[in-house]
């Protein structure tokens, strides 16, 4: 969710001056500002702003038609782009079969990418389209992304043998990848534009309306990112295929693209009733060529025979005016305190990677199923909580107390908040890693043993291991051995005596099951073929007949073929964990059914058919491993810090960087806030693609600390920071250009006055 875009409690009169320029995002990390004690974004009206305008406001209630058009479209933009971001990072793990590590990279490239084209859209709105020609042009891009996405998610594209994997996987790879770099430029290139293209539409007098609008287009954003956080994981984990039944990737990203299409038809609907102001130039342009003037000149005047200058930008003077060369300075000042910042957003963004594949090891058993990366919706729900309660309440409650909570300090706590978090991260992933089974190591095997029968028995592992006992149906844990010295095992049972000559693998495991029967035991060995937990918290289940005779077994519509006594099915994966499902057996007479236990996520089940009275089933589940046992909700108190740093950093962050800097600054400080996150999101794919750490948790450590060493460094860069006053550094230089003027106006009225004397 765009953090911090929550609906403001009041918005009151803006100051219209303060984004000439539209590189502003209605979002606490991009460019919201605080106004009475709420967040908004602020635009200034055409005829501020200098440039001519185009097209014709038509109202209603008061309001200009097209900025209807404008929430709408905001509205289907981000369920469009966060409804696609939701099920990302499990789309890369769970169809494209890439590991964590690689899944984490990729997806934090796409975030990078996403922060770093608001720069390209807000240079080309400002220099060149326009910001309706902008936010068209990208919009189309935008829409045949999502597209081109939903179409490379698509399992039956090249599955020409129809066996439920893609024949050609690096064909679905590169449509992923074109969908991807296109939503990109689409999703970055238009946040910039469209909530300033919405201030535009409004007249000077009409104030009111456009903090109403901003209010409606907070909402919007609200709306969409919380729906389809909530809705696209629920598609995600429904079945759907033409020749195998898969979870449906195509339609979550499908009905993500469709809304991105929505968006764009409405957006060109509205456009002959749009404001449109022509590009007057872009700021950072400006200050890039005045910061390029002053290196270049000052590298040109590096000998000695030059006399040194107060500061380095001092060199721009030759071309630029001493305002300019203030302003970027001032600018600067700010810029510099940016260059910690990064390492907070390699740690909140994520939530949408580490922590989502987090939540795929733990139960989501809320009463109601919650998936994995639905989780992330606990971000935007605290937010919208947090956001009034921290302004209304903690603020005030601080300030009574008398306490100093300057910005910078509000900032240095909310990193430290940050790192609290990812300290709860690694606690909760230390109890997901305790409660996983574990598997044989190399020269190691696992055995299990199931006694089928009705009487008791014995199993002595030679030569001379160990002696276990079994009761009748039931079942030992797995049992570990060394592979080179284990020979052989003897069963006994009753007045039965059963040795079987072993030959182990190593790394494997495996199950004896067996039951005594008059006069002999009859057994099965059983390779497991499991040497991890489940993938994608899927369960397992296969049956094992305990009948005299031949069955046919089916569960739901799985069909697991004719059993012949004491063989054992492959393993299926079931289609929903946290499922019942209905067990038939057809016996030569008559069909048996009974209803199965509820899967729990992650598991592998062993069911034996026993017998069948009044044809009703007898079964029993053999757990032959777990289910997930943390519960999802152990993640909340990580997400409530983050949410709690998020509200301290992010959206302290801009507020501080505006106050500190001239109102035609703004734009090239959100340029400075938009890289930070996007080489927060490159720290996090180079950890993911080079780090040589094997236990999640350590990685956590590994983040809090960085993050923590961060805080320390900041708190110590912003203990030397001197707060100003912007306004009054330019109203010193309003006032000197005055005197200037008019010793100028004075000096020409002498020389006038000279040549009428002549």
């Amino acid at each position: 969710m765009e953090q911090g875009s929550v609906l403001p409690s009041r918005v009151t009169d803006c100051e219209l001056q303060e984004l000439q320029h539209p590189l502003h995002l209605c979002d606490c990390r991009e460019g919201t500002t605080l106004v009475g004690g709420s967040w908004s974004c602020k635009a200034a009206p055409p005829d501020l702003q200098g440039g001519k305008t185009t097209g014709k406001s038509v109202l209603c209630f008061g309001f200009p038609l097209s900025i209807f058009f404008i929430v709408i479209n905001e509205f289907c933009e981000r369920f469009s782009y966060y409804g696609m971001k939701a099920v990302l990072t499990l789309y890369f793990t769970r169809f494209l079969h890439w590991d964590d590590n690689f899944a984490t990279a990729i997806y934090h490239t796409f975030v990078a990418l996403c922060y770093l084209t608001p720069i390209l859209g807000a240079i080309i709105a400002d220099s060149w389209l326009g910001k309706f020609k902008t936010i068209l042009y990208l919009s189309i891009v935008y829409a045949i992304g999502q597209t081109v996405l939903s179409v490379g998610s698509i399992n039956d594209l090249t599955d020409h043998n129809q066996d439920g994997s893609p024949d050609a996987i690096a064909v679905n790879i590169a449509l992923s990848m074109v969908g991807l770099i296109l939503i990109a430029l689409g999703t970055g290139g238009i946040k910039p534009c469209v909530s300033a293209f919405g201030g535009d539409q409004f007249e000077e007098d009409q104030e009111k309306q456009r903090s109403t609008f901003f209010s409606l287009f907070y909402l919007s954003i609200n709306a969409g990112s919380l729906l389809s956080t909530l809705i696209t994981p629920t598609i995600r984990a429904s079945q759907c295929g033409i020749h195998s039944k898969q979870e449906c990737y195509p339609l979550a990203f499908g009905v993500p693209a469709i809304l991105m299409a929505v968006a764009l038809v409405v957006f060109v609907i509205g456009s002959r009733m749009y404001k449109k102001v022509k590009p007057q130039g872009n700021v950072m342009l400006e200050v890039s060529k005045c910061v390029g003037f002053a290196i270049k000149n000052r590298f040109r005047h590096r000998s000695k025979e030059f006399p040194k200058r107060e500061h380095w930008l001092d060199w721009a003077s030759d071309k630029y005016d001493k305002r300019l060369i203030a302003q970027i300075k001032m600018v600067l000042r700010v810029l510099f305190l940016y260059i910690p910042l990064p390492m907070f957003w390699a740690v909140f963004d994520q939530q949408g990677s580490r922590w989502t594949l987090q939540a795929t090891a733990m139960n989501g058993d809320f009463g109601f199923q919650i998936q994995p990366d639905q989780m992330q919706i606990v971000n935007p729900i605290l937010i919208v909580i947090m956001v009034p309660v921290v302004d209304s309440l903690v603020y005030p409650l601080i300030k009574k107390c008398k306490l100093n909570f300057t910005p910078l300090k509000k900032m240095t706590v909310g990193m430290f908040l940050g790192s609290m978090a990812f300290v709860a991260a690694a606690l909760v992933q230390v109890q997901i890693d305790n409660s996983n089974p574990v598997f044989p190591a190399a020269g190691q095997t696992q055995i299990k043993l199931i006694n089928l029968g009705a009487v008791p028995a014995t199993v002595q592992f030679q030569p001379q291991l160990q002696s276990v006992d079994v009761a009748p149906n039931k079942e030992t844990g797995y049992m570990t051995f060394e592979t080179s010295k284990l020979q052989s095992l003897d069963i006994i049972s009753a007045n039965e005596n059963k040795t079987q000559r072993l030959e182990l693998l190593e790394r494997q495991r495996y199950t004896l099951a067996f039951k005594w029967v008059p006069t002999d035991i009859n057994f099965t060995w059983i390779e497991d073929n499991i040497t991890s937990k489940p993938e994608d918290g899927k369960s397992l289940v296969r049956f094992i007949n305990n009948f005299s005779f031949p069955v046919n077994v089916t569960m739901g519509d799985m069909n697991f073929g004719v059993l012949e006594p004491l063989s054992v099915s492959n393993y299926s994966v079931v289609p929903n964990a946290g499922w019942s499902y209905t067990i038939k057996a057809s016996l030569p007479q008559y069909t048996c059914t009974v209803d199965s236990k509820e899967f729990g996520y992650g598991s592998a089940y062993t069911i034996s058919l026993d017998d069948c009275v009044e044809r009703k089933l007898i079964i029993t589940h053999f757990e032959d491993i777990a289910p997930n046992t943390v519960h999802m909700a152990w993640q909340i108190p990580q997400y409530f810090l983050l949410t709690c740093a998020e509200v301290l950093f992010s959206v302290t962050g801009l507020e501080f960087s505006y106050s500190q800097a001239p109102s035609n600054m703004k734009s090239v400080l959100q340029a400075g806030w938009l890289l930070t996150v996007a080489v927060g999101n490159i720290i996090v794919l180079i950890v993911a693609g080079v780090s040589a750490i094997q236990e999640q948790w350590a990685e956590y450590v590994l983040f809090a600390a960085l993050l923590l060493v961060v805080c320390i460094i900041f708190a110590i860069m912003a203990s030397f920071y001197t707060y100003i006053d912007p306004n009054e550094i330019e109203a010193q230089f309003s006032k000197e250009e005055k005197e200037e003027d008019k010793k100028d106006q004075d000096s020409n009225e002498k020389e006038v006055e000279t040549d009428s004397r002549l």
